[in-house]
């Protein structure tokens, strides 16, 4: 079974950073294509980036040129370099990993940014 389990949230003030880190188990990791999303309250759940299983990204338009994802296959690990922090980036962030029809969700992290 596959689980992923987020790390890395915190309070933050604005023009801050932070690294999330989503460590995957129970899967071959280096076959899924990965992905950070944002929920807050009443809002839907936000794309923010992916990385493909051959390393490809995007991002949301909200957050390019300040966040990076990247992965690390061998520590069946995927990060997310968030810069230049900014108070609407208050969300609990998800990891996702897809393959196919297969979709899974960790349970989220919680980002706050606020002076």
């Amino acid at each position: 079974q596959v689980r992923l389990v987020e790390s890395g949230g915190g309070l933050v003030q604005p023009g801050g950073s932070l690294r999330l880190s989503c460590a995957a188990s129970g899967t071959i990791f280096s076959i899924y294509d990965m992905g950070w999303y944002r929920q807050t309250p009443g809002k839907q759940r936000e794309l923010v980036a992916t990385i493909t299983n051959d390393g490809r990204t995007s991002y949301g338009d909200s957050v390019k040129d300040r966040f990076t994802i990247s992965r690390n296959n061998a520590k069946n690990t995927m990060y997310l370099q968030m810069n230049s922090l900014k108070p609407d980036d208050t969300a609990v962030y998800l990891c996702h990993a897809a393959l196919g029809f297969r979709n899974y969700w960790g349970q989220g992290t919680q980002v706050a940014v606020s002076s």
